[in-house]
């Protein structure tokens, strides 16, 4: 596929994907919510990739939002499916299969935070400044804010942001939660390279059952969330990386997994 609005590099077993289009600080259309579909499509389907990381270019916005004049087009059907479209990507992203860092450079408002949350973690420049603006432009949010945030930060704080559309610091999102780390600029995709690295020594299969427990088993009842992380904890038993792990670790050996 030809990219436009993203820039797409595989490097190290790490597909970093760039939303570039820093003149409109990275707002999103519709045209670059399907270049991420296909750029993360393209990554989940390699097996030589393990980790993706997920940044805007430029230093004054990870995604500052909708593209505003393309959101005011829709009506009542187109809307629907607009939304639609959008969740898909995001669906995609938190379903991977493999962990995808979210590198928050500057603003990341509206769908940029939407975008951020469906990644498995957050990384924030010590700049950066979260939000959920939509109810400012007479709207809700429309890819997944409603839903994530509270199971991230909790209702009640998912309600003020929403409800009030105010930005918060990074400092502020990381002591609630909705951060893992902050960090200065300069630092951010050196962290979220290191983090990758840790992950990809790794067995393939233990992360991607460990992230299927996690998210499959978030909203179930607790008796049905232990019973599915039984069961993939026996079929990670049945691998062939688990048969290595266990064999290193008793031959005092760094483990050479295969992702069987």
């Amino acid at each position: 596929m030809t990219y436009e609005n993203v820039l797409f590099e595989k490097k190290n077993s790490i597909a970093y994907v760039t939303i570039n289009r820093p003149k409109v600080l990275n707002a999103l259309n519709m045209a670059t919510m399907e270049e991420l579909r296909a750029a993360f499509t393209d990554a989940k389907n390699d097996p030589n990739i393990r980790v993706a990381i997920l940044a805007g270019s430029g230093e004054k916005a990870f995604i500052a939002g909708a593209d505003i004049g393309e959101l005011a087009k829709q009506d009542a059907v187109s809307g629907k499916e607009y939304t639609h479209r959008g969740q898909s990507v995001l669906d995609l992203i938190e379903n991977l299969g493999k962990p995808v860092i979210a590198c928050i450079n500057g603003f990341a408002l509206g769908g940029g935070c939407e975008i951020a949350m469906a990644c498995t973690m957050r990384l924030a420049s010590d700049n950066a400044k979260l939000g959920q603006p939509e109810v400012k432009l007479g709207i809700i949010p429309g890819y997944g804010g409603t839903q994530r945030l509270p199971r991230l930060v909790g209702k009640g704080r998912a309600m003020q942001l929403i409800l009030s559309g105010e930005m918060i610091t990074a400092q502020e999102a990381h002591r609630m939660g909705l951060v893992n780390e902050v960090t200065p600029l300069a630092e951010l995709i050196p962290r979220a390279e290191a983090i990758a690295q840790k992950i990809i020594a790794n067995s393939p299969l233990a992360v991607q059952y460990s992230m299927e427990a996690v998210n499959r088993g978030f909203n179930m009842p607790l008796s049905d969330a232990l019973y599915l992380e039984a069961v993939l904890f026996s079929v990670a038993c049945s691998s062939e990386d688990k048969k290595e792990g266990t064999t290193a670790f008793l031959e005092k050996r760094a483990p050479q997994f295969k992702g069987k």
